[in-house]
């Protein structure tokens, strides 16, 4: 039985992967990524009932999108070393290389989301995505639902003092993922701690990377961070923004809301990848 599962987890794996190249080849985008890494949450794990206590009381829960939901999907799609290059630069704002590849990136989210949807379909299992996955409070500065939370307990990596989830292949890139009923046996959690500081006390170039001061050893300073994302949401226009206000009825602000400086020029940034 648990080779059969593993199996349905390597055809999914297969099937994203198959589906990005689609939508490069089709869209033709500027930007490039590495190839994704996938996960498999349990639906019902301990972290995950508790994301209204870590992340916010409306955090949704799986059920909420899917009730027999069973597993999350969570996938981290890396970007590449030449993209993150455009972005070490002294001067504070984000590279319009970056901006550009956050909003390609949350373009082909949609894409691939809903046609990993259909593939599940075809598989006998259903699937959907959360409401709140595109969305982002301008009050508490926060997502009811976060990817990242959910590639953590599906094994993809761990949290750095930059508040970034650090995988095997880095943290330079993005996530997404998809609730489903799926009968596939979960992953666990990594143990061991990617980020250096946490592991070994050193490190912390995301701390002097960050252009505000909004990184510590101890905290993270959400305020200090969203008012960098809108001062290059004022200058980045021209790709627009993908992300909606906690209405979900009108867009956070103009432009993109992006930096990065905390993790370009870090050694976290890449890890084993080749890109």
């Amino acid at each position: 039985m648990i080779a059969e599962h593993q199996t349905i987890k390597g055809k999914i794996q297969t099937e994203l992967c198959s589906l990005m190249k689609k939508y490069e080849e089709s869209e033709k985008p500027s930007t490039k990524w590495g190839l994704p890494l996938v996960g498999f949450a349990d639906a019902k794990h301990p972290f995950i009932l508790n994301l209204k206590t870590i992340v916010s009381p409306n955090h949704e829960l799986p059920t909420d999108v899917l009730n027999d939901a069973s597993i999350v999907i969570a996938y981290y799609i890396p970007f590449t070393k030449a993209l993150a290059k455009t972005n070490i630069t002294i001067n504070k704002l984000a590279s319009s290389q970056w901006a550009l590849a956050y909003e390609e990136t949350n373009a082909m989210f949609k894409y691939l989301n809903k046609y990993m949807i259909d593939y599940l379909n075809t598989m006998g299992y259903k699937a959907a995505i959360s409401k709140e996955s595109s969305t982002f409070s301008t009050k508490k500065l926060i997502s009811n639902w976060s990817h990242r939370h959910f590639a953590y307990i599906a094994g993809l990596g761990t949290f750095g003092i930059n508040n970034m989830l650090i995988t095997k292949n880095g943290c330079c890139g993005r996530f997404s993922s998809i609730v489903t009923n799926l009968a596939a046996v979960p992953d666990n959690p990594m143990i061991n701690e990617l980020c250096l500081y946490k592991n070994s006390g050193s490190c912390k170039v995301c701390v002097k990377n960050c252009p505000v001061g909004a990184l510590t050893e101890l905290d993270y300073n959400r305020t200090k961070c969203y008012t960098m994302l809108k001062e290059n949401a004022a200058i980045y226009t021209e790709f627009g923004n993908s992300y909606l206000d906690e209405t979900l009825t009108k867009a956070t602000s103009i432009g993109s809301e992006v930096c990065g400086k905390c993790i370009t020029s870090s050694p976290c940034a890449f890890l084993i990848a080749k890109s």
